[in-house]
């Protein structure tokens, strides 16, 4: 691959971090994704959340029945609870029924309330996860209301990631959507078998973006986009081809009157930009020599998977942004409504 090229082509890239809700939600997202992607991770945070082998195997069925396509692998996750059974967390993951096991602090982000309030209480489950080698994903943040809402990452690496890594060293851990640049730095001083996801979003917008002429509801997410050398330290860790670094999109859809409300919900719909914005990205910065090893590599050697064989070509030209996506009566927003994208997808 040539810097500077109007053409690329590269392996069929995978996101390491998706939601894709239920319902007539699911049905008008899941194929951004499964267009452009082969394979994705796709988070538990449904309402009841996903617990059991048996409701991952039936939200796995819904998707890949929306998603329309069967060169799709939708790669299912289960909700860490301080009630879950040990037995099942081994037993899916034996199974392969379920490749990852989500952490959120209770309180966190949407849909943690079902989440953990005490590390302590499931160091059963984590001491399980260790010895069969199944990887924690983990929403890194502090819900304490005493500690600002821009620190919740430093103090949650302090509190809860660094002990857990010392108490449990062998135990395979993804921070996801790392935010911050004491985020990048600890994933550079831990061990090998702790990485972290970094989504488009965080590469591109800091904290400013939020109050850009006013409140902007769909430009808040979390966890929350940070200063400018926070950004500036995630994007640049994106752009290193590091083996620690991989994309996952988080992309996080909710529909335009719950974005647009007294008390909005966190979340960007990234899905249907997420491809062309990361090689926009990569390209703006000279790095196109590396971007399949964010978009392609790292992820699967993380985990342990084969490389995808297929491949997929965008081009340099340009493109308006859908300025909403319908869902059903509602619509969703996504990223950058209305802006350009400089690359798109081969047709």
């Amino acid at each position: 691959m040539t810097q500077r090229t109007n053409r690329l082509t590269i392996r069929r890239p995978d996101d390491w971090h998706l939601h894709l809700r239920d319902g007539h939600i699911l049905d008008a997202v899941v194929g951004y994704t499964a267009r452009h992607f082969a394979r994705a991770i796709i988070m538990p945070n449904l309402a009841p959340p996903i617990t059991t082998v048996k409701q991952a195997a039936a939200y796995r069925q819904h998707i890949l029945r929306a998603s329309g396509t069967a060169t799709f692998e939708p790669l299912m996750t289960g909700y860490l609870t301080e009630q879950i059974d040990p037995a099942e967390v081994v037993q899916g993951f034996k199974d392969r029924q379920w490749v990852a096991l989500k952490y959120y602090p209770a309180g966190a982000t949407t849909g943690s309330q079902f989440g953990v309030s005490d590390i302590n209480k499931v160091l059963h489950v984590l001491e399980a996860m260790a010895d069969i080698g199944m990887p924690l994903l983990i929403h890194g943040e502090v819900t304490d209301p005493a500690v600002d809402v821009f620190d919740r990452e430093a103090v949650f690496i302090e509190r809860t990631l660094e002990p857990l890594i010392r108490r449990l060293p062998s135990l395979k851990i993804v921070m996801e959507h790392v935010t911050s640049k004491d985020g990048i730095d600890f994933i550079e001083w831990a061990p090998e078998n702790v990485a972290a996801t970094i989504t488009i979003h965080h590469m591109i917008i800091n904290r400013n973006a939020m109050f850009a002429g006013g409140i902007r509801p769909h430009m808040y997410c979390l966890p929350i986009p940070k200063r400018e050398r926070h950004r500036l330290a995630v994007r640049q860790a994106a752009l290193s081809g590091r083996r620690k670094f991989f994309m996952g999109t988080d992309s996080a859809p909710h529909v335009a009157r719950l974005k647009e409300a007294a008390c909005g919900c966190a979340g960007i719909f990234t899905a249907p930009v997420a491809l062309e914005m990361c090689v926009q990205i990569f390209d703006e910065e000279n790095k196109l020599d590396n971007l399949e090893r964010f978009l392609c590599e790292n992820g699967a050697l993380f985990y342990g998977l084969p490389m995808n064989e297929g491949t997929i070509t965008l081009e340099r030209k340009s493109r308006q942004i859908d300025s909403e996506v319908v869902c059903g009566n509602e619509r969703l927003v996504p990223f950058q409504a209305g802006g350009t994208l400089e690359w798109q997808v081969a047709s």
